[in-house]
């Protein structure tokens, strides 16, 4: 039997939390979880946000963010009861026999300063090893995370690369100092497909190769079944279910698990095209100001009423940049965009009331698409005070309905956002969006910053809005599940182009171009061995160009 390195024993943390009108109180955040992770292991620990698990993998360095506490049980790191190793012991722990890799390495990283020091600072700072040496060894590790040109990637800062490649620099910082245990908080969610295949390859490669143990968070179960060896399932706080992964993806014992695993398997049937689009956006073609090259390039798709346009493409493909264009915030060099029998002006100053309040938009981060600093029923009731006028009562009435409309009831009217969960502020948003009573809604990403539960119960009822209220979404997603979900007809881009659009029945079906081929081959399964079959596939495709 491998030797434990990990042993965590009833673990009790809390946290104080400042209800507005009421007196502080003490929260539960982790209640009685155990667990044990052997050597050269990986543990998979999912579940839905607020679930415990970033906090449970941050006690593996005995610390508590945000003002969290471990309050109760033990926790043995390599033999030893981190909880007593006081302050310097803490300080020389950290970053040296246990390191952590986080969900943003774009916000992780200190923008002023390069990747090479950044990436060797630990190890330097904990003297394991003299600078040229601890660079010689992140060179080793950019190579082997296949990161381009090695020799020369550390001399760049992080605005200079993309999001997949600053997230393996991140792996190869958390590997540079040789550590027993790293912590995987959540490493690829922000990472479109494509990227995340590439990634996830790296990471378990690394992991294989340099033999440390991991813990591995993610809300994805299809995601963690590729690098884990067990799977721990949690909930409020406590263990659901703990088992090999091959058990807990294939054979999961408890209803929530089960829940995670079936979750968004079913699909959206099309609708009857009605040939009387709402929105044509024909031949348009755009550059950002100071950018030498187009970002848009002859795009042209149409939406008809009541539909559901999926735009789908990996990061930097110009879905969002469509989005700027349709909205008037990227005025068009060439082309057109028609919106309800109307043309629209490119520029959004030279838009009529009407042609705002009849295209309206829900952002991804629903977090800071709100003011903090007003109620619910202030955030849903000012498109109600601009486009007509109501106040007082009548205004409190339709606050009051849309409420009910999003499945959350006028109870939460007086709540703050810092008050709801995320998905909860996602449903305000769209709230917000229905509150003008809109002929188009643009969702730029409202599902991929939230868990594949509470994003099932907003497509639901983005879906249910739909057949009500005869609203047209354009959806821009990189989630090729979602897509599958809720969309009629489907839009891919790749490097400002529409490469293929149709019928989602259409496009999703054989044969497909490289490039959608490649999008939907990178979408995970629920199955161990899957990410080795396609790393294989694509090898031998490009041996044999």
């Amino acid at each position: 039997m491998a030797e434990t390195l990990l042993d965590i024993r009833d673990l009790r943390i809390e946290a104080t939390v400042y209800p507005p009108g009421e007196p502080p109180r003490t929260a539960t955040i982790v209640d009685g979880v155990s667990l044990r992770l052997q050597k050269g292991r990986v543990l998979g620990l999912i579940g839905e946000s607020g679930a415990g698990k970033s906090t449970i993998g941050l006690s593996a360095m005995a610390y508590g963010r945000g003002g969290v506490r471990i309050t109760g049980g033990e926790i043995f790191l390599n033999g030893r009861d981190i909880r007593k190793a006081g302050a310097g012991g803490l300080r020389d722990l950290r970053g040296r026999e246990v390191t952590y890799v986080a969900q943003s390495a774009a916000a992780a990283f200190n923008p002023a300063k390069r990747l090479m020091e950044q990436v060797t600072e630990a190890t330097v700072r904990h003297g394991l090893m003299p600078r040229d040496k601890a660079e010689v060894r992140a060179v080793a590790l950019f190579a082997k995370l296949g990161l381009p040109n090695p020799e020369s990637f550390g001399s760049r800062f992080p605005h200079q690369v993309s999001g997949g490649q600053l997230q393996r620099a991140m792996t190869a910082m958390a590997l540079c100092p040789a550590p027993s245990l790293v912590v995987f908080d959540e490493p690829t969610t922000a990472l479109d497909v494509t990227t995340q295949i590439d990634v996830l390859a790296a990471i378990k490669e690394a992991i294989r190769d340099t033999g440390v143990a991991a813990l591995y968070i993610t809300h994805d179960l299809a995601v963690v079944a590729q690098v884990a060896d067990e799977i721990m399932v949690l909930r409020h706080g406590t263990m659901v279910e703990h088992g090999a992964t091959a058990q807990i993806s294939g054979a999961p014992a408890q209803d929530y698990t089960r829940a995670l695993v079936s979750v968004r398997s079913h699909e959206h049937p099309e609708k009857a095209e009605t040939g009387k689009p709402v929105l044509n956006v024909d031949a348009v073609t755009a550059r950002y100001p100071g950018v030498p090259f187009d970002v848009l390039k002859n795009v042209t798709v149409a939406l008809e009423p009541g539909h559901t346009l999926a735009v789908v493409g990996e990061s930097g493909s110009g879905k969002s940049t469509l989005a700027r264009a349709i909205t008037g915030l990227l005025p068009p060099a060439k082309g057109r965009i028609r919106f309800a029998g109307r043309e629209l002006s490119g520029d959004l100053r030279g838009r009529t009331k009407d042609d705002l309040r009849e295209l309206q938009m829900i952002y991804q981060m629903a977090d800071v698409a709100m003011n903090p600093r007003q109620t619910v029923a202030t955030i849903i009731g000012r498109p109600l005070e601009f486009y007509f006028g109501l106040r007082g009562a009548a205004r409190d009435r339709r606050v009051a309905e849309l409420l009910d409309a999003i499945e959350m009831g006028k109870g939460f009217a007086d709540r703050y956002p810092a008050e709801l969960s995320g998905g909860q502020k996602q449903r305000v948003c769209i709230a917000r969006a229905l509150a003008a009573q809109p002929k188009l809604i643009i969702c730029d990403e409202v599902t991929s910053a939230l868990d594949p539960l509470v994003a099932e119960g907003i497509l639901k009822l983005l879906l249910d809005l739909q057949a009500r209220e005869g609203v047209a979404y354009l959806f821009i997603t990189h989630d090729l599940a979602t897509v599958r979900a809720i969309a009629d007809s489907i839009a891919v881009m790749y490097r400002g182009e529409v490469v293929r659009y149709g019928r989602k029945s259409d496009v999703l079906a054989p044969p497909f171009d490289d490039y959608t081929d490649l999008l939907l081959s990178s979408v995970p399964e629920m199955r161990q061995g899957w990410l080795e079959e396609v790393i294989a596939h694509r090898k031998m495709e490009s041996a044999g160009n």
